[in-house]
């Protein structure tokens, strides 16, 4: 399982990087939008912070596939490292994706509600695929379950492209997902906080401290 994080907050970044067994990060317009930063300097920032050897994905703003491509080429020549060029589920992003492979870059294919989108996606050369399990919660789907299919479809099919689950809003939603055999998740810093996070581990810690100091005060 990869977990990555899901923004463009540069503080929740350097923490999450330093506490947690990240292996990368995700962004999209509406969450480098709400960071209020420059577009470059974010990015570039977010990739000095992981270093080259952690994913970082980033999505296109291009309409056609040669927006895309050429967006893409960019973005992996000032970015370098493990870099992944998110890329909507479409006509326009199928054709992309086919070009970018052809390229070396890696894609991530995202926006996806169905198996049927995720296996064209894999199909066209998609390194991951992108479900989004709290939309489809939302609107009375089951993510998770789709995500399921996904992986078994996948393997089916002998498939090499990797399930990249995205939309969150608790912790139960990524745990369905694991025990589906989802390869990866993404997901904001309270939900990989809360991942860890039990009033019984806080308990616990808690009479640790008190017995410890209760037998030997201040010694260690």
């Amino acid at each position: 399982m990869l977990y990555l994080l899901d923004t463009a907050d540069l503080n929740a970044i350097r923490h999450c990087n330093e506490f947690y067994p990240l292996d990368g990060v995700t962004t999209n317009p509406s969450i480098l939008a709400r960071s209020g930063g420059d577009f470059w300097q974010t990015v570039c920032a977010i990739r000095a912070i992981i270093g080259p050897e952690k994913a970082l994905h980033v999505q296109t703003r291009g309409i056609t596939a040669e927006q895309m491509v050429e967006e893409g080429k960019l973005l992996r020549e000032k970015l370098g490292g493990e870099f992944y060029l998110k890329i909507p589920v479409c006509e326009e992003g199928l054709k992309a994706t086919m070009m970018l492979k052809q390229l070396g870059i890696g894609v991530t294919v995202t926006a996806i509600f169905t198996a049927s989108q995720a296996l064209m996606a894999a199909k066209a050369g998609a390194d991951f695929v992108a479900p989004y399990v709290n939309r489809l919660d939302s609107i009375g789907a089951d993510g998770a379950q789709v995500v399921a299919d996904i992986v078994e479809e996948f393997a089916v099919h002998g498939m090499a492209t990797r399930v990249l689950a995205a939309s969150f809003k608790n912790v139960q939603q990524v745990h369905n997902c694991a025990l589906s055999g989802c390869h990866s998740v993404t997901a904001t810093a309270d939900i990989l906080k809360a991942l860890i996070s039990h009033p019984m581990t806080d308990q616990a810690l808690e009479g640790f401290d008190a017995d410890w100091n209760a037998a030997f005060g201040n010694k260690t």
